[in-house]
């Protein structure tokens, strides 16, 4: 399973561990994914993803992850954040 998030697309980052003496060694920087299942009210499921949590707070910030895909231009998405948001426009919303 690859280190990134679906949404943002952030993923591995390198750099160096750097010592007092100024040795320098290869690092990682591993972006802090989680597991989550967010209510899609449009499919009326949960729908499960591995996200950031930077991702998680602007999802929640935007009303939802049906509210969050449909104002995210297609060009910022990664392929299957895409084909969630073209199964919730097919859907459409739900009856209030």
């Amino acid at each position: 399973m690859a280190r990134r998030c679906i949404i943002t697309g952030k993923g591995v980052q390198a750099g160096n561990n750097v010592s007092h003496a100024h040795n320098k060694t290869r690092r990682r920087f591993l972006p802090n994914l989680q597991r989550v299942s967010l209510q899609s009210e449009a499919l009326g499921e949960a729908v499960r993803m591995r996200i950031t949590t930077s991702a998680l707070r602007s999802i929640e910030k935007n009303g939802g992850l049906d509210a969050w895909l449909l104002g995210t231009p297609n060009r910022k998405l990664s392929l299957d954040a895409r084909r969630l948001k073209r199964r919730i426009e097919r859907r459409g919303t739900p009856p209030a």
